[in-house]
């Protein structure tokens, strides 16, 4: 998972289309229909920290992690006079360590579909579990089936910036469900030189029925999946889907 180096100085490049600001807003939605208005909340995978600043400056106390330091250090950067209060940790998502509950946590970007076994989505659901207050709320998006077998597919794209050339070559794995894109970087250098990287960023998707099952394990119970930024179900056409899960109080569990 940790392929983010040179790809760091460049992510917010790549990721300009996307609607920081609609993701944040149904975020909270989200969390307001719950009744959670306030309070500490945790990003899960927080990258350059687009989305922790933006929940921050809805009023949520914010932790964010990331297993990248190149990722979290542009994060700080842009959290530099600011005074948002967020703390930034350099932690694998499958062993995150806090030091006490969290009102919510929220995971998106995909970010679920770089773990690619249910082994490692059983040791994120049960850390989030452990590390949520009673009734917390989880919410996390996922890629589909249907975004990496028919839109992703084999296509390759190719972005062109002032800073540099992008190249994304998908390839799919229909019997692992898995999406493997070969990404290579031209980074425009002085003199007109371009410096080439190439890594290669791995995700799979899993059907709706094995997500559930290892949620309910995990004493989260699912109350809510829909279709992207929306209210309504999944369709068959869904290329994001998001999942909203609450945590199940427990008499075993030792809340910290």
């Amino acid at each position: 998972m940790n392929n983010y180096t040179d790809f760091a100085s460049v992510y917010d490049i790549l990721m300009e289309d996307i609607p920081y600001d609609d993701w944040a807003d149904y975020i909270e939605k989200i969390l307001r229909r719950h009744g959670i208005e306030k309070g500490l909340v945790l990003e899960l995978g927080c990258g350059t920290g687009a989305m922790t600043r933006k929940m921050a400056q809805k009023g949520y106390d914010m932790i964010g992690i990331d297993i990248s330091e190149d990722m979290l250090s542009v994060a700080r950067q842009k959290s530099e006079g600011r005074d948002d209060g967020i703390l930034y940790l350099c932690q694998d998502m499958r062993e995150f360590e806090l030091y006490g509950t969290v009102a919510a946590i929220f995971c998106v970007c995909a970010t679920i579909n770089y773990l690619l076994t249910t082994d490692e989505l059983s040791k994120v659901f049960n850390l989030v579990s452990n590390y949520l207050d009673p009734g917390g709320l989880f919410i996390f998006d996922m890629d589909t089936r249907y975004l990496y077998e028919q839109v992703l597919a084999d296509n390759t794209s190719y972005i062109e910036h002032e800073k540099g050339c992008f190249i994304w070559e998908n390839g799919y794995y229909p019997d692992e469900m898995i999406n493997e894109v070969n990404l290579t970087l031209f980074l425009k250098q002085e003199n007109s030189l371009y410096r080439k990287h190439q890594e290669t960023h791995t995700r799979r998707t899993y059907e709706p029925e094995t997500i559930f099952k290892l949620l309910d394990d995990a004493n989260l119970d699912v109350i809510g999946v829909y279709h992207e930024l929306t209210d309504q179900k999944p369709r068959p056409d869904s290329e994001r889907i998001y999942i909203v899960a609450k945590e199940r109080y427990h008499e075993n569990k030792l809340y910290i």
